[in-house]
């Protein structure tokens, strides 16, 4: 598995001035990052018992699409998870289940009325080996670079302390490469909590978020060209002409 000083050494697939962010593309069993923010960045979690019912309607959904999340946090105005789904319409469907239904409880608890989503959810594709601790990382470590905990054992809402530290969740399904971490569950979870002894270099943060935002690929320029050829799509960033003035 490349280290972090591996990846912050390569280029950037995608810099700011190439083309626009695309329309997402899935591949069947490739895991994907996936963030919703709250409408104009404002809340979308206001007590405790809301994040309890999307947690809820997360799992319901995920079962019911063919989702395996691996990681999840949710955060006050957005959520991040990283999943693998089983088709290409899994993805859309547990999102627009756990949405919309969420929306309904949150207008009605809280006596409010319109939208709370800013828009449809972004997601980019994550290769496997290179990539995937990389997203898992990313996504458990957001409460601590938002400033809300000092380490991600101690943020309630993310899926760290199943993967750290085997607490139940009903919502984690491990990947393969989790499972590989060890032959036992103790070990994998050792294993998993020693990944964090190594910061994220913000090459790598920004190599993420900006995949991310662009229904992007997170991975290899191979990779990408793989996941072209898998949807017929092109996926390699192409240089914008020249501006005419």
């Amino acid at each position: 598995m490349s280290s972090y000083a591996d990846l912050a050494r390569r280029p950037h697939p995608f810099p700011e001035h190439f083309m626009p962010r695309r329309n997402r593309v899935i591949i069947p069993d490739v895991p994907l990052h996936i963030i919703q923010r709250g409408n104009n960045r404002l809340p979308c979690f206001f007590v405790e018992a809301d994040y309890l019912v999307y947690l809820d309607l997360l799992r319901i959904a995920a079962e019911q699409t063919s989702c395996s999340v691996h990681a999840y946090v949710l955060m006050t105005n957005h959520i991040h998870l990283l999943v693998s789904p089983q088709s290409c319409s899994s993805p859309a469907a547990m999102m627009k289940s756990v949405g919309e239904r969420y929306v309904q409880y949150v207008n009605r608890r809280h006596q409010r009325i319109g939208t709370l989503w800013q828009g449809r959810y972004r997601s980019c594709l994550v290769q496997d080996e290179q990539y995937l601790f990389v997203c898992q990382r990313y996504i458990e470590l957001n409460p601590v670079r938002a400033g809300m905990a000092a380490h991600p054992l101690d943020y309630r809402w993310s899926s760290y302390p199943a993967n750290a530290y085997g607490e139940a969740n009903s919502i984690v399904k491990p990947h393969a490469l989790y499972s590989a971490l060890g032959n036992e569950p103790s070990e994998c979870q050792r294993s998993y909590r020693a990944l964090f002894q190594e910061g994220m270099p913000p090459a790598i943060v920004e190599q993420v978020r900006h995949a991310t935002n662009r229904n992007a690929v997170l991975g290899s320029e191979e990779f990408i060209l793989q996941m072209a050829i898998a949807s017929g799509k092109e996926l390699m960033p192409r240089r914008q002409g020249r501006r005419q003035e």
